[in-house]
């Protein structure tokens, strides 16, 4: 049995992340003539051509794409089984690079990155906050938190806490334009939309019934904080999770309405790279978020049966 070629493969996904071989050179610690001769190996082992080259560009062929993603996914798998055999003996130690949503990470994940690195002195963190969809594995991300559907792939999920929406809007807003009576009033309203969330907005309400309506109004912003101020401006109505509004609610400053209609519940999901294999650092980072970021999800979605009801105006 012919054992496969681990160094091509190496060598293979340090070319296509950089999508250069004098890049991938020098990052591996090989002349750009080795590279170029390890790829040779690998594209006559495989039969097909894994680049286009150009004088100008090197760009992955239909074939090199996916079998880039295993690549990957081998060299991640290699050394995690490195680490995690170092790590036995020892304490954690070493980088985690952990994406996060924006609002959500500065809100909620900060703070807990502050403690554990208390907890922890010999790990370092990466945090990359973005409501942009990351690509974890061609990343290099060890954990991500993303708060929404999961699309199918091979990553690996687990669903931490329902996330609390509210629908709310300013109390100005209210006495102008009236309050909605149920789902169905919104789209007679002006609503500001949240970017990443498209289609139809759903909601759930009393004896099983559901309304699906399409939004429009005078915002859109791919940031739920970006909407806060025109809230408060009385500009419209919007539905954004508890982390985001939940203070302005305590003020009064924004009033949470339509208590017996509720959108499809929003799950906080931690991910992570296919392997099973993890170092000991990723693994105590894990376990730490998925503990600690189960309580104040559940206090958020309690706190939705204490919120004010539609106000009498």
């Amino acid at each position: 049995m012919r054992l496969p070629d681990l160094e091509a493969w190496a060598v293979f996904a340090a070319v296509a992340d950089r999508q250069s071989f004098s890049g991938a050179a020098e990052n591996i610690g090989l002349s750009k003539a080795t590279v170029s001769k390890i790829i040779a190996r690998l594209e006559a082992q495989l039969g097909q051509s894994l680049f286009h080259r150009t004088s100008r560009r090197l760009a992955l062929t239909e074939a090199g794409r996916p079998l880039a993603e295993h690549a990957r996914r081998m060299v991640a798998e290699a050394r995690a089984a490195e680490e995690a055999a170092r790590d036995a003996a020892s304490s954690p130690s070493g980088t985690v690079r952990l994406a996060a949503p924006m609002s959500f990470g500065i809100a909620n994940v900060a703070p807990l990155v502050a403690e554990f690195l208390v907890r922890n002195p010999a790990v370092d963190i990466d945090l990359h906050l973005s409501d942009a969809r990351v690509d974890i594995v061609a990343e290099g991300f060890d954990v991500a938190l993303r708060i929404g559907d999961l699309a199918d792939s091979s990553l690996r999920a687990r669903r931490l806490c329902d996330i609390a929406t509210h629908i709310v809007a300013a109390p100005a807003y209210l006495a102008a334009a009236g309050v909605p009576q149920d789902a169905a009033a919104l789209a007679h309203h002006r609503l500001l939309r949240y970017a990443n969330v498209t289609g139809n907005w759903r909601f759930h309400g009393p004896g099983g019934a559901e309304v699906s309506i399409r939004p429009d109004g005078p915002l859109i912003a791919n940031s739920g904080d970006a909407l806060v101020p025109a809230l408060l401006a009385g500009l419209g109505i919007a539905p954004l999770p508890g982390f985001i509004v939940g203070p302005h609610i305590a003020t009064g400053a924004l009033v949470a309405i339509l208590p017996d209609w509720t959108p499809p519940p929003v799950g906080l999901h931690l991910l992570t790279p296919p392997s099973p294999l993890r170092p000991q650092r990723v693994e105590a980072l894990i376990a730490f978020l998925a503990e600690r970021l189960r309580d104040p999800c559940a206090e958020a979605v309690a706190r939705r049966s204490d919120l004010p009801s539609s106000p009498d105006v």
